[in-house]
């Protein structure tokens, strides 16, 4: 009987991806749903290097590895994917919608990108209903400081959320600041053609517009120490997820 080599049932280059040291954890991140930017460096170059047979691998999990217009990379799963899902929540939207809103402001060029979460949930205030933004925390809100309060602390968490989706990046130890990285784009495809960007996204958020983007993959709560950090001991450069 004829031996079969490697060569025959999985091209060179992919076996050279996957056996590469960076690929696990790479791997697991795209899974559980991150995007990844050309702020992380090794990652993203490995998957510019590798994109064609990466596309190919994943496709036998009915997923697709997508490199958007903004040149970060994520996983899109299909209706039948072998991957589990989940759905971010409506306000997981909105928090993401208005992060895309302050990364086509003016204001992040002259801050060098980096704003508080003060600041976020005072731009959520002053563009979203807060009537409805309330709702969303407590369906019986009576407007009380409580109910503010509860909205403050869903903000936070909504923001740790897209943090592990490689969507923000906390500065350092301090979790009030953070940057803002191009994969917010998921939550505004729809203004990347067109004059004004920033007023379309506006609109999108006056109007309540939160469409999911595509489906969601999956989001591991549970892994969240009180901080809002990861309690697996990895950094910001391999973490969880998407929606």
């Amino acid at each position: 009987m004829s031996s079969i080599s490697i060569e025959e049932t999985m091209p060179v280059k992919l076996a050279k991806a996957l056996s590469n040291p960076i690929f696990p954890a790479l791997d697991s991140a795209l899974r559980s749903g991150r995007h990844i930017g050309a702020e992380e460096l090794d990652n993203h170059a490995f998957l510019m290097d590798f994109q064609d047979e990466l596309e190919g691998f994943y496709r036998r999990y009915n997923v697709e590895l997508v490199r958007a217009p903004e040149g970060f990379f994520y996983l899109r799963p299909r209706s039948t994917t072998l991957i589990s899902r989940s759905v971010l929540s409506e306000l997981d939207m909105m928090v993401g919608k208005i992060l895309c809103y302050l990364y086509l402001s003016p204001e992040r060029l002259a801050h060098e990108g980096i704003f508080t979460q003060q600041e976020l949930y005072d731009e959520l205030l002053a563009l979203a209903d807060e009537n409805k933004l309330l709702k969303l925390v407590n369906q019986r809100s009576t407007g009380s400081d409580l109910d503010r309060q509860k909205l403050q602390e869903k903000v936070r968490t909504s923001l740790n959320r897209l943090r592990r989706l490689g969507m923000v990046w906390f500065m350092g130890n301090d979790t009030a600041k953070f940057r803002i990285t191009e994969a917010v784009f998921r939550f505004g495809a729809d203004v990347r053609s067109g004059d004004d960007q920033r007023e379309a996204q506006l609109r999108m958020i006056r109007d309540g517009e939160a469409m999911p983007i595509e489906q969601a993959l999956s989001l591991n709560d549970e892994q969240d120490d009180d901080n809002g950090n990861l309690d697996d001991g990895s950094s910001d450069s391999a973490e969880d997820e998407l929606a």
